[in-house]
């Protein structure tokens, strides 16, 4: 199979309605097995094993947290070591000017408080959003993935798609329904 759509054609894909997770996960086990890249699947609540099924293993998601907590550590302790001994030197009771010991506290509030500024800042970068338009809102009974359905998409950017022979595979796993998706 080979994508003989249209650069310029008005569909984005082939949605799949399912009324169970079980039903969605085989679906994307099936997709996946097949060939096909350009799947996504939707969900009112985290499907158990849905990611492994549609070939998701890794994400930058804890490097990104882990960069943003150590920039945090060295931007707080770095602050202190600065205030402390170039920008205001106070002698207080003879005490050394750098006491690495007291500047842990905040150090150790930057990196948490960076951390989960990237955290937060990388989840949305990688999730894409905000996204106010997606074309599968365009679909009727879409607004059900928030509620007690799960849909199945496969792109026509993917390959392997060709409409009717895409068509036949999502037909094949006794979806509720099979609908094109408008861009």
């Amino acid at each position: 199979m080979e994508n003989r759509e249209t650069p310029n054609s008005s569909i984005f894909g082939l949605m799949a309605e399912f009324e169970t997770p079980e039903e969605l996960v085989e679906a994307s086990r099936k997709a996946r097995l097949l060939g096909y890249k350009k799947v996504e699947a939707y969900a009112p609540f985290p499907v158990e094993g849905l990611s492994e099924a549609l070939g998701m293993r890794h994400t930058w998601l804890s490097l990104i947290v882990l960069a943003g907590g150590v920039l945090g550590a060295v931007v707080g302790y770095g602050m202190q070591v600065y205030a402390s001994v170039f920008a205001y030197p106070l002698n207080a009771g003879g005490k050394p000017h750098y006491s690495w010991p007291a500047f842990i506290p905040i150090t150790f509030e930057t990196t948490i408080l960076f951390a989960a500024i990237f955290a937060v800042l990388g989840m949305f970068a990688l999730n894409g959003l905000p996204q106010p338009y997606h074309p599968v809102f365009n679909v009727e009974s879409f607004t059900q993935a928030s509620q007690d359905r799960f849909f199945l998409t496969i792109e026509t950017v993917d390959p392997l798609f060709d409409s009717h022979e895409t068509r036949a595979f999502l037909e094949s796993l006794n979806p509720l329904e099979v609908c094109d998706v408008e861009k």
